[in-house]
């Protein structure tokens, strides 16, 4: 599909680049289809976590990195927010690195002047803010289901039947996951009030969501790993998650006027 799709604005995030489980293919096709004002990268792009480790790098990660910096060169307003598993750019805040700031949060204002105060998130996950080490372990076990994921879907993709995440679905079905999800929204919902945003968007659980409450919206861009979604402000004004596919439209998940 050559077709493009215009956006005021992008963010996207989770990506992690170096690992089996980025679907780089899928967001390099994002990139080539999708043009917009302004990009953010919302952290957890690259996984010095995982490369640390071991090297991975195939040349759709290579594809993703220069495309977006192709964007960057064209004149799309692109910023950098690193992540937990991309931390190692924190050090580098205020920074600009090919024409792309890096800062540890930042805003973006909607056309209708609502300001979305935009970070990763993980400063509000216990996990990762007092037990790095469980982080890391849990970072292992995620990797293995991504893993047998991939498999599962092979076997899926034989068999003609769609795309499928396990890692969402036990997300959505464990008790401590769903109850840790519902503590994160909660606990950006209070920090958008506490700074007067009306908004903040972030990424690092992996699940994508729109949620609203009286004068302030929680904006989840979701990832790159399980569900290949975006968060993008329309031109008509509206603020929308999308999941990818190649070979079809981009599906609109949720949506709202804000």
């Amino acid at each position: 599909m050559t077709d493009t799709h215009a956006y005021r604005a992008i963010f996207i995030s989770d990506v992690h680049l170096g690992t089996y489980g980025c679907q780089g293919e899928k967001l390099c096709d994002f990139l080539d289809r999708s043009e917009s004002e302004y990009l953010y990268l919302v952290g957890d792009i690259v996984d010095g976590w995982r490369l640390r480790q071991r090297w991975y790098w195939p040349q759709a990660h290579n594809d993703v990195i220069h495309k977006i910096f192709a964007k960057a060169r064209a004149g799309t307003k692109v910023v950098f927010v690193p992540g937990n598993h991309d931390e190692f750019a924190r050090d580098y805040d205020g920074i600009v690195i090919g024409g792309i700031p890096v800062a540890l949060t930042t805003w973006h204002v909607t056309a209708s002047g609502k300001r979305l105060y935009v970070m990763h998130g993980d400063e509000f996950d216990g996990v990762v803010r007092y037990g790095k080490w469980l982080a890391h372990v849990g970072s292992w076990a995620y990797d293995m289901t991504v893993i047998l994921n991939g498999w599962l879907n092979f076997v899926r993709r034989k068999a003609g039947l769609p795309y499928w995440s396990l890692s969402a679905f036990i997300k959505r079905r464990v008790k401590e996951a769903v109850k840790f999800i519902t503590n994160f929204e909660e606990a950006l919902f209070r920090h958008a009030h506490e700074i007067g945003a009306d908004g903040v968007v972030c990424g690092h659980i992996h699940h994508p969501s729109i949620k609203e409450k009286p004068g302030v919206l929680y904006l989840n861009d979701g990832d790159w790993v399980e569900n290949g979604t975006a968060l993008v402000e329309t031109m008509s004004g509206e603020l929308a998650i999308l999941k990818w596919e190649v070979t079809t439209p981009p599906h609109v998940v949720q949506c709202v006027k804000f």
